[in-house]
């Protein structure tokens, strides 16, 4: 059994050891050694100073482009969708920065947002209840409307794509010159079926909702959510996005998925998961639009794909180019901006 004193003369041995090494230190360290140990912290510091003011000029400029970018928006944007209607659907977790700043530029561009459509939580929702749900909606309102619902590959999502149709069907158009099976109350009739169920909210831009459905949109913007889904790429969220921009690129005259730097960097985020699949080639994406610099791409990637250009990925996260090629200003008044007699049989609409 060890003792006391065995306890005692262990404790004394470390501290020995300990004022030894103390003295040691204060005496052999001196000279060559403790100079090189101080060169290295002083060049240590004077690397950090540097990269310091380097981060400080870097914050500066990036300021002083932003102010530029903010001033010159009205000017780079100014009649490029003079007369178009918009509509913007927003996914669960969507940033305020990216919806407001397309809003303003939606505006510097001469363009009209009609109205906004929040996909809620449930919408994504993969569990069997909300299967049900949506199927049983989807039906009854084909059926009333005479709609024929599209047959998605993706067995897990086609509920949702499949809404997407009827929403989109409700909201956009393909051009506003020929008429539509809808009239303007079963649109709105669509819409409210779907908000009681909690799948949506409608914001109309100003007015009501049957005063921005009865000239639709031709164009629409949608805002994926502004961070990375924690369950990766086969997240519920990201593969519903993809059905979603599908259906809109088919009833839209174009179609723009626009999101933030933040939630589009990451390989599991939505942007990634869409600029990597086929819907790739129905839909401009922008990765960087809670800035001036994105928010003017997507609405030069809007009026690109108007003019006949194809869409593409803009950007800097895995983007083809930083930006589309300004549009230049429309000489005369375009098709989209034509506002339909008002009929009793349907709205403004091109067959599908």
């Amino acid at each position: 059994m060890i003792d006391f004193r065995y306890h005692l003369v262990s404790i004394v041995a470390v501290f020995l050891a300990l004022a030894i090494g103390i003295v040691l230190g204060s005496t052999e360290l001196q000279g060559a050694t403790l100079d090189t140990l101080r060169h290295t912290a002083d060049s240590l510091q004077s690397r950090l100073n540097s990269d310091n003011n380097q981060l400080s000029n870097n914050q500066a400029q990036l300021s002083a482009d932003q102010r530029f970018y903010t001033l010159a928006e009205p000017k780079l944007l100014a009649q490029t969708l003079a007369g178009d209607r918009i509509a913007i659907v927003t996914e669960p977790g969507a940033p305020s920065s990216v919806i407001n700043g397309i809003k303003q530029a939606a505006a510097d561009a001469g363009a009209t947002v009609t109205l906004t459509i929040a996909l809620q939580p449930k919408f994504n929702d993969l569990s069997g209840a909300t299967f049900s749900s949506l199927q049983g909606i989807n039906s009854q309102l084909a059926s009333a409307d005479g709609t024929v619902l599209d047959q998605p590959g993706d067995p897990q999502t086609v509920n949702q794509q499949q809404a997407a149709q009827l929403i989109a069907s409700a909201i956009v158009l393909r051009s506003s010159t020929t008429i539509d099976p809808l009239t303007t109350a079963q649109a709105q009739n669509v819409l409210q079926y779907y908000a009681q169920q909690g799948y949506l909210t409608v914001t109309p831009a100003v007015g009501t909702v049957a005063d921005a459905l009865t000239t639709p949109a031709t164009l629409a913007v949608l805002v994926p959510p502004g961070s990375a889904p924690t369950d990766g790429p086969n997240d519920p969220a990201n593969q519903v996005l993809l059905g979603v921009a599908q259906e809109f690129a088919g009833a839209s005259a174009a179609t723009v998925v626009a999101g933030s730097v933040a939630g589009s960097s990451p390989p599991s985020s939505a942007m990634s998961l869409l600029r990597s699949s086929s819907v790739s080639s129905l839909v401009s994406s922008i990765d960087n639009a809670d800035t001036t610099v994105g928010q003017i791409s997507t609405i030069w990637a809007l009026a690109d794909q108007l003019a006949g250009g194809t869409p593409n990925s803009y950007g800097i996260s895995g983007a083809s180019a930083v930006s589309p090629s300004p549009a230049a200003a429309p000489t005369t008044t375009p098709t989209a901006s034509t506002t339909p007699t008002p009929t009793t049989t349907g709205r403004a609409k091109s067959k599908k």
